[in-house]
């Protein structure tokens, strides 16, 4: 007899699963979104406006020409035959895509590759690489994926055996990680950033969770050390340091160090607005104090989705294994092969982020120009949006250094935790999803990433346009101001 579908017959670990980014507070805006456009004027509100996600181009971010001309004379190459495709694109976009289709078989963009990825495209990511952190890189080392999401999938698939396996995480974190170890079966070990030093790490915190999980018989396998949507530079610097300080043994240092086996995700590395800080790869770092594949094992992940060029849709992406015996990397590899090869679009398009155009190319300029016009608008919504947010009474807010997004801290008051108590809420989703039934703003409950108990959080991103955000920060204050008086103990 066959066994009914139900949620009490679903995968339990799909049921402990969840990636707050997509979740209630979006899942609702979609609803409400939905309403309004059936039913114009219904709402407080003409518009709703997703603060909550980093998806650059949906608020209105360009493409890169550079890599759009070539990803188009890619997927038609016919145009490259064709004497007016030299007045349409630049003469560097179409050199460039004759050399990609030239590695490609048969020129064709839309078959299987190798399920690593194709083989001259990752030579030119590991050129870029060792270009990028001054020490070799090699393709082989190279898995593309369909952004950096899959690449993290498959290394949980790879490291956690059972619910005794954990994951080392900073909290706040990125929900990928919660989601997917809850997915495989394992448990999050948390590391807790100081909000009140910037979002800093102090090496005895990492020690005392470390001790605490192992006491509880908890194999740790892995570190995530990730930007967070903060900036990677502050936690790369103190975890270094550690292990250059550290008066033990290459030998010792390898168990401290949780096996050795660390994830990095690095899908910010250009989003850095401040000008004494820049981002400098864990791999760099570690090679630069003499440490090769044998005494760390490596993953970092890089994906097109992000950056200044924010191809979310596009979904490109790799990771970068280091340190494997060939035993573990053909099981990795398996795994890769199971899902037969990521898209070839966002194959090319990784390649592109890793080579840009060079000084001397045709679109250099041009290129340059909009990076820079990006960034530079990306930094000024930045620090508009921090200073807002420190200039109401109730919320305090690190500033952004690098990313796209802000974490503000809301201070709310018992009353109001108690009132979401009562209807079965976590206070940031009480607070997040008043904010989106008022003003059509939606952000993400900060419990979605973890944060220190008793401390509350919303995750706002910086993307909305620059001409919008006095009015965004005009509706959040208002409703902000409202829902504290009437919260008020």
């Amino acid at each position: 007899m066959a066994t009914s579908v139900s949620v009490e017959t679903l995968n339990p670990k799909v049921l402990r699963c969840e990636y707050a980014v997509r979740g209630e507070i979006a899942i609702h805006a979609q609803h409400l979104l939905q309403q309004l456009e059936r039913q114009p004027g219904s709402l407080p509100f003409d518009e709703v406006l997703f603060c909550n996600i980093g998806n650059p181009q949906s608020f209105g971010l360009k493409p890169i020409t550079f890599f759009r001309e070539v990803l188009a004379l890619c997927d038609h190459p016919n145009l490259l035959d064709q004497e007016e495709t030299k007045s349409l694109f630049s003469t560097d976009a179409i050199t460039r895509a004759k050399k990609i289709l030239a590695r490609i078989p048969g020129r064709a963009t839309g078959a299987y590759s190798h399920s690593q990825g194709i083989k001259g495209l990752r030579d030119e990511i590991a050129a870029g690489i060792a270009s990028r952190d001054g020490f070799p890189a090699n393709a082989d080392d190279i898995f593309l994926t369909n952004g950096a999401s899959p690449g993290v999938h498959m290394m949980m698939q790879l490291l956690i055996r059972n619910g005794r396996d954990g994951i080392m995480c900073p909290i706040p974190q990125y929900s990928l990680y919660s989601a997917s170890i809850a997915l495989h079966g394992g448990a999050l070990v948390p590391y807790y950033l100081d909000e009140s030093s910037g979002w800093g790490l102090e090496i005895s915190e990492l020690k005392r969770q470390l001790e605490d999980a192992r006491s509880k018989g908890i194999a740790v396998r892995a570190l995530v050390v990730s930007i967070l949507e903060i900036l990677l530079g502050r936690l790369v610097s103190m975890f270094s340091f550690v292990l250059k300080k550290d008066p033990v043994s290459k030998r010792e240092i390898r168990c401290n160090s949780l096996r050795s086996e660390k994830e990095l995700k690095k899908v910010y590395q250009e989003n850095i607005y401040v000008t004494n800080k820049k981002f400098n790869s864990f791999k760099k770092i570690v090679r630069s104090m003499g440490y090769n594949g044998d005494d760390l094992r490596l993953v970092s992940f890089q994906s097109v989705s992000k950056g200044y060029y924010g191809e979310c849709g596009k979904r490109g992406g790799y990771m970068e294994v280091t340190g494997f015996s060939t035993t573990v990397r053909e099981q990795l590899y398996k795994i890769a092969s199971v899902n037969l090869c990521s898209n070839i679009t966002g194959q090319i398009l990784s390649s592109l982020v890793m080579n840009p155009p060079k000084a001397g190319d045709a679109s250099y300029d041009l290129y340059e120009a909009e990076k820079d016009s990006i960034l530079e608008s990306l930094a000024r919504r930045a620090k508009a949006m921090a200073f807002a947010f420190n200039g109401i009474d109730g919320i305090t807010c690190n500033k952004t250094e690098g990313a796209m997004y802000l974490f503000p801290r809301i201070h709310l008051p018992q009353k109001a935790i108690e009132t979401a108590s009562a209807v079965n809420k976590a206070p940031d989703v009480f607070y997040a999803r008043r904010l989106l039934d008022t003003t059509g703003i939606v952000v993400t409950p900060g419990s979605g990433f973890g944060q220190v108990a008793g401390t509350w959080h919303l995750r706002f991103t910086i993307l909305p346009p620059e001409e919008k955000i006095p009015s965004i920060i005009s509706r959040f204050r208002e409703f902000h101001e409202e829902f504290m008086a009437q919260y008020r103990d």
